[in-house]
């Protein structure tokens, strides 16, 4: 981009290389950045070391991120807290597909979308891996209630989708602006972009996409008279369906806290910064087998919205990993005997899962094992939703 011209994607796109030395700076001298990160990493003692730890903390981060003056740089040092996470939190992360992709284009990786930060992160890591750039993330700006979260994110390639936007003109202009900047960057920078299927996370474990998301795309390309259809602009964006699935959520108690106050008193009002501790427990939280798939892109004749959202759907279902998790909770839930594909599950995996759900308050159980097993249901067209 020209950096004299205006620049109309100031306020929600990732920062530049130039930016970066500067933001580092800021993020690493935040005192509530250090406080949490104090907290996060000594529970126990943080209340009454903190004044030994926090100089200490502040120093380590000043060591490791100071002299770093770009954005792939920035995420070269966090690979190894990727690579960390993946030891200490999974039994394994696995990748199929990328002899799909054809890394001299930019892709539109449009995913079921189940955690907060990990998974745009597990696709990334599984990019940098195969040594390709990495994508730009859609991320609410709901997230980025603290400026340093901002800051962090947007230094890792993260841009604002403003799901804050308040009336009818105000959304549409929000949404104009993210499909021209989706656009932009796949087209013009030939960057690419990883977005989730629908708003938010399928905490019940349904996943399908939602043909707004689609429609947002095409939004800013639209013309009265003139221009590319639809079909072709849908050709032109390389969308590839990407499927991730965990053998356990780190956030399932969470999610399933909120279904049943929504059941037992009719709404839920989200605690302050419960999603900062969504991002907390699914970064830290022990996952099992964690496994990553990439479709082919999307390609031919594109009628409509639907029709693209159904495509993205059914690979993204095909291509799911089910694990003995999701089939212990359609036998916990009974009455699915008749369904095919039950693997052989061993007794310390049962074992595994028993003393999960044992963990866990009963009046949750219903809903843990829902979210479980409806991957499974979602595959063989068992869900209405």
């Amino acid at each position: 981009m020209n950096t004299s011209a205006p620049d109309p994607f100031q306020d929600i796109r990732p920062y530049h290389d130039q930016e970066a030395p500067e933001v580092i700076q800021r993020i690493i001298t935040h005192p509530e950045l250090i406080d949490a990160i104090c907290k996060f990493r000594f529970p126990q003692i943080h209340n009454l070391m903190g004044f030994i730890l926090r100089p200490l903390i502040r120093r380590k981060l000043h060591a490791q991120f100071s002299n770093i003056k770009t954005v792939n740089e920035f995420q070269s040092q966090i690979s190894f807290y990727m690579a960390r996470m993946i030891k200490t939190s999974t039994d394994g992360f696995t990748v199929s597909g990328l002899e799909n992709l054809d890394f001299s284009k930019p892709y539109l990786f449009v995913a079921n979308h189940r955690d907060i930060a990990m998974d745009p992160a597990f696709v990334n890591y599984a990019l940098y891996q195969a040594e390709q750039d990495t994508a730009r993330i859609a991320i609410g700006d709901n997230l980025l209630q603290k400026p340093y979260v901002s800051d962090l994110m947007r230094l890792n390639k993260s841009f604002i989708v403003k799901r804050s936007a308040k009336g009818v003109r105000e959304m549409m202009k929000a949404l104009t602006e993210l499909s021209a900047y989706i656009n932009y960057s796949l087209l013009e920078e030939q960057r690419s972009i990883w977005i989730a299927q629908k708003e938010g996370r399928a905490k019940d474990g349904i996943d399908y996409t939602d043909p707004a998301i689609i429609k947002m795309f095409f939004m800013s390309r639209k013309k009265k008279s003139e221009g590319p259809s639809f079909s072709e602009v849908m050709n032109e964006l390389n969308i590839v369906p990407v499927s991730i699935s965990y053998e356990y959520d780190p956030c399932d108690e969470l999610k399933a806290k909120e279904f049943h106050t929504i059941a037992t008193e009719g709404s839920y009002k989200k605690p302050a910064f419960e999603d900062i501790k969504s991002i907390v427990n699914g970064i830290s939280g022990y996952k099992g087998r964690v496994h990553l798939h990439f479709s082919a892109p999307l390609s031919g004749q594109l009628e409509n919205a639907d029709e693209v959202a159904q495509k993205i759907d059914q690979n993204i279902l095909d291509n799911y990993c089910f694990y003995p998790s999701n089939w212990l909770a359609l036998e916990r839930l009974g009455g699915y005997d008749n369904l095919s594909g039950k693997p052989e599950i061993t007794a310390q995996e049962r074992k595994v899962f028993d003393e999960r759900l044992s963990g866990y308050p009963e009046h949750y159980i219903p809903y843990i094992l829902r979210m479980y097993a409806n991957p499974i249901l979602n595959s063989r067209g068992l869900i209405n939703r």
